[in-house]
């Protein structure tokens, strides 16, 4: 596959971007460490991660390290705003361009030169633009490889900016951490570290054959490539999702068969909510499940006829729920998603499966256009009353 002989290729990363949106929106909060999220960390800004926060951290655990931190309740909203304005900065940039998450994309700038200017001012441009409109500071990494671009901007943040020459891109890999290949996490980075391999041009150094007796066959040839920043892919465009999902997570708390069915229908009120928004329906209807012991599993079941109806998606979804109870019983629960797959667009009438008896597609789109109006929180369904939700973390549009 082609790869340019220059740096064309842009990843730009907003910066901390949860708790960037809260200090911009706050004054009080700016140049102070802010922790989103009460219970369990959603993001922190840098002047938090100096003192040693980190997402996904326990909240205790967070005020205890760092005690004057401001700590604030996420705002998915917001975020979800920023996000789209920031997308629109990112389109008017290039004609290519791949979002990973709401808040990271690369961007395609190979043929823009007359247009545009070189890639560095590209992004520069990008930048500025970033602050002037949406007023979040975002780091790009520029460079001939999706994944050296991604380096690049990780290396540079926080509200950087970073070009990789194509004559200098060994020189800037090599003498970094093995943590930075895609791929080395924990365990990994373990195996590799206890062999006394710590930088990529040590990895670079061994065979590919040596690295798979060490890592294992897929991690081995896939981190021997990257090694030698060898990564063909292209900046894709928008293609629309293979799935629509959603999770919640139980805790480690014991939990009813009756509050297992509140969560259930929540998800897929709210995935088929989702489905219908963005024009879907879909066949493949999967249940995943984590337990107690950190293990997984997850069942499916395939429709005769594609849909985005609540109620025969519930019905599905409940039933796989069933199969699953002595098991659940046995293991504990901790964390329910639901997903829909083998999508298609909407373009043919829905069908209502016999043991549905409530499905309506008429009922659904009532529902729908009342939350459009009055907002999600306006219809909810007896069971979801008075109960907590979860978040409902924003998405790149479906």
């Amino acid at each position: 596959m082609f790869v340019s002989a220059e740096a064309t290729i842009l990843h730009a990363d907003l910066d901390a971007f949860y708790a960037s949106v809260e200090q911009r929106d706050d004054p009080r909060l700016r140049g102070r460490p802010v922790i989103v999220g009460a219970g369990v960390v959603l993001a922190a800004s840098y002047e938090a991660k100096a003192q040693g926060v980190r997402t996904a951290m326990g909240g205790n655990q967070a005020r205890r390290l760092c005690p004057r931190a401001a700590v604030v309740a996420p705002r998915m909203s917001a975020y979800a705003e920023a996000s789209k304005a920031v997308f629109e900065v990112f389109e008017e940039t290039a004609p290519l361009v791949e979002g990973l998450s709401i808040d990271e994309a690369f961007l395609d700038v190979r043929g823009l030169g007359r247009i545009s200017g070189r890639p560095i001012e590209i992004a520069a441009r990008l930048r500025h633009r970033v602050a002037q409109r949406v007023g979040l500071p975002i780091t790009v990494g520029v460079a001939r490889t999706k994944f050296l671009a991604k380096v690049a901007s990780g290396v540079a943040k926080p509200d950087g900016l970073l070009l990789v020459p194509a004559d200098g891109e060994l020189a800037f890999l090599h003498p970094l951490p093995v943590e930075r290949l895609w791929g080395v996490g924990r365990v990994t980075s373990l195996k590799l570290r206890r062999r006394g391999i710590t930088t990529v041009g040590e990895i670079a150094g061994l065979s590919e054959q040596e690295l798979v007796s060490i890592i294992g066959r897929a991690s081995g040839r896939h981190l021997h490539a990257l090694s030698h920043n060898r990564d063909p892919r292209p900046v894709q465009g928008r293609r629309r999702r293979r799935s629509i999902g959603s999770q919640h997570a139980l805790g480690r708390s014991r939990t009813s068969p009756d509050e297992i069915d509140t969560v259930v229908v929540g998800l897929v009120d709210r995935v088929t909510r989702r489905m219908r928004a963005s024009g879907r329906v879909g066949r493949t209807v999967v249940l995943r499940l984590r337990f107690d012991d950190f293990s997984r599993a997850s069942r499916s079941h395939t429709l005769a006829h594609a849909t985005a109806h609540t109620g025969t998606i519930l019905a599905t979804v409940r039933a796989l729920v069933c199969a699953a109870a002595p098991t659940i019983e046995r293991r504990g629960l901790t964390l329910v998603g639901v997903a829909i797959g083998n999508l298609s667009n909407d373009g043919a009438v829905q069908l209502v499966l016999p043991f549905d008896r409530r499905g309506s597609s008429a009922l659904d789109a009532a529902i729908d256009d009342i939350r459009e109006r009055f907002g999600s929180g306006a219809v909810t369904r007896a069971v979801l009353l008075g109960r907590d939700p979860g978040l409902s973390m924003p998405l790149l549009p479906d």
